[in-house]
């Protein structure tokens, strides 16, 4: 199934699409897409009696809503940095030994079709297409084996970076969580519908150029690893994204290099998920 949030008559509701057309959740007792997640099987048994009778005026055309990033306030927003090996290649990195970790606020966060937003204080706002795992089951030392077990499904997360505010310290949170740097969405879907998360095509579209294009097979910490590793640390919760890093053709990495730009129209497109559209303006 395809999750998503939309807005329809001034409020929002989680829904799941079918076809051209979206089914709210609200009436059946779902409040917000993390009701549905954390629920998990039981709720997700439940939604698939509704998509065989919907109630009368619970299913809306998709073209009648506007779309609204699936989760604002995910738990946790954890980011893995320098995670393809194309990528390291052309920052003239090593390959990390242990996956390098960050996080972003929920402040940052946005839906589909909104607007990045290019801070005053950076010159050199940068583009990153991101595969995101979404949560689905708490876990604390998942072992690699276990990892299809806590996995609800996938989504497009675009992390936008600051290249100049990230590099003026060896703590990259600052450059990475400005107000509007992770577009999220627009639907996440679930994991049955993407048996192989590590062997997905992923392209980044600005001006219907591809700056970005490459396989999640690239991965230097795949997904099993990643869930085990993570949980050695934390508890990992529902609703937990975990956005696992960007392949290479950012525009740091170009020559000249390639900064976002007001008015650019960019396109995270992930093999098995509805592309993430947004525009950017300054600030």
């Amino acid at each position: 199934m395809r999750f998503i949030t939309f807005q329809n008559n001034e409020s929002a509701e989680p829904g799941v699409i079918l076809g051209d057309n979206v089914l709210g959740l609200k009436s059946a007792g779902f409040s917000t897409l993390l009701d549905v997640i954390e629920q998990g099987s039981s709720a997700l048994e439940r939604i698939a009696t509704l998509v065989k009778g919907p109630s009368n005026g619970a299913v809306v055309p998709l073209s009648t809503v506007r779309l609204l990033t699936p989760l604002s306030r995910p738990p946790k927003l954890i980011f893995v940095g320098l995670n393809y090996r194309d990528h390291a290649i052309e920052c003239g990195a090593e390959l990390p030994k242990v996956p390098a970790v960050f996080s972003k606020y929920n402040t940052s966060i946005v839906g589909p079709g909104d607007e990045i937003v290019l801070p005053k204080v950076s010159a050199q706002p940068d583009y990153e297409a991101e595969l995101g795992v979404v949560i689905g089951k708490k876990g604390r030392h998942v072992p690699k084996s276990q990892w299809r077990e806590y996995v609800f499904g996938y989504t497009n997360v675009h992390d936008v970076s600051a290249r100049d505010v990230q590099m003026a310290t060896s703590q990259w949170l600052m450059g990475k969580t400005f107000d509007t740097f992770a577009p999220i969405g627009p639907a996440i879907v679930t994991s049955d519908e993407i048996p192989d998360p590590n062997a997905l095509k992923i392209e980044l579209i600005i001006n219907g150029e591809v700056l970005q294009s490459s396989n999640t097979s690239e991965m230097v910490f795949q997904i099993p690893y990643l869930i085990e590793h993570l949980s050695s640390v934390m508890t990992l919760e529902p609703g937990d994204i975990i956005s696992t890093g960007t392949p290479a053709g950012v525009g740091m990495a170009k020559t000249p290099q390639r900064w976002l730009r007001p008015g650019d129209h960019t396109v995270v497109r992930i093999e098995g998920i509805p592309e993430l559209q947004n525009r950017v303006r300054a600030e």
